[in-house]
């Protein structure tokens, strides 16, 4: 589950229908965890590490959260289907019509 979860990010990163300011969150949450201030220090043995763990995780779901619900829904599709995700632009089918004779 949480592969999917950061494939789902990872595809919503690269989808230009996300907003490049809602970007910035997951790449603030990850950050986070190489910044060298922490909520709690690193030198606390488990816990250091599980403040950073913590907020890069809050950071990812809060970035799907805000993401347009139907631009989810598509990763989301595309992940649980094994498929790549399609923009709206490719789902014309463009062909002719022949008749045999």
């Amino acid at each position: 589950m949480l592969i999917n979860r950061i494939r789902l990010v990872l595809r919503l990163m690269g989808d230009k229908r996300v907003p490049v300011t809602l970007k910035l969150l997951p790449i603030g949450a990850v950050a986070y965890a190489f910044w060298p201030v922490d909520l709690l220090p690193d030198m606390v043995p488990g816990l250091g590490q599980l403040d950073d763990l913590g907020v890069v995780l809050a950071g990812l779901e809060a970035f799907i959260a805000l993401c347009p619900a139907a631009v989810v829904a598509e990763h989301v599709a595309a992940i649980e289907g094994g498929r790549r995700a399609r923009s709206p632009e490719e789902n014309v089918v463009d062909g002719e019509w022949r008749v045999k004779s």
